[in-house]
């Protein structure tokens, strides 16, 4: 009798593991906030999941031994922060995947709820770039100026480069990370630009004081100054900002 015999695929014990590390809303959750660039404390995860430090205690730790996350310590605090931009990638992808279309989202439950989202999805950062009805205006510009293709892919065209030298935004072209992508943007269901540009683009606007950070969450503003740079350098009219 023959004996039937099957060849497992290396990748598949790894990609079962990744998603079941991601599979839970208490890990999703830190993940989703994670998404703002910067470090968090335990403590500031725990608060924003709803779980007691203990809990998130325990997922973090699976994170970081999962390869999702990095932590460092400073005196008593215990921080995190995403890996690196791969992981980024992979949660901002997902999550833009999972975004619920028009009727299917959830109606906010209290006032400060409904200014919140209507915040986030006015502006803010999607890990280390600019996305919402910000990214989005951005990257139209950009595209309509020529600076920008879309038609293929995203790229950057030659005057697009020239034009981040000239407004003095510098592109680090040395890593493996692509000089441009395509994000999905999760409340304007477009693509926004994201990539070493979209990063380099997004800290010139905060180092430049075009936009700041609002509230606990990863909204962002777009300040008087800012509003005068993009319609000078890009023709955004203040109105697509506000």
């Amino acid at each position: 009798m023959l004996e039937c015999m099957t060849t497992r695929d290396p990748q598949t014990a790894g990609l079962a593991r990744l998603a079941g590390l991601i599979a839970d809303e208490t890990r999703a959750a830190c993940l989703l906030a994670l998404l703002d660039g910067r470090a968090w404390t335990a403590s500031e995860l725990a608060r924003h999941a709803g779980v007691a430090a203990s809990t998130l205690s325990e997922h973090l730790g699976k994170l970081v031994a999962g390869g999702l996350l990095t932590e460092e310590r400073q005196g008593r605090h215990r921080y995190v922060r995403l890996a690196d931009s791969r992981i980024a990638q992979l949660v901002e992808d997902l999550a833009g995947q999972a975004a619920p279309d028009g009727d299917a989202r959830p109606r906010p439950r209290s006032l400060r709820e409904s200014s919140a989202g209507s915040a986030m999805a006015r502006g803010r950062t999607c890990y280390d770039h600019l996305a919402g009805r910000l990214g989005i205006a951005v990257t139209d510009a950009l595209t309509l100026r020529g600076l920008l293709r879309q038609d293929t892919g995203f790229a950057l065209t030659d005057a697009g480069v020239r034009w981040f030298a000239t407004t003095g935004i510098s592109l680090d072209r040395k890593g493996r990370r692509p000089l441009v992508r395509a994000c999905l943007d999760w409340t304007e269901r477009r693509p926004h630009l994201a990539g070493v540009a979209g990063a380099a683009l997004c800290r010139h606007a905060m180092d430049a004081g075009w936009c700041v950070r609002i509230g606990s969450e990863r909204a962002v503003k777009v300040t008087a100054s800012g509003e005068r740079a993009l319609r000078d350098l890009l023709g955004i009219e203040a109105d697509a900002l506000r």
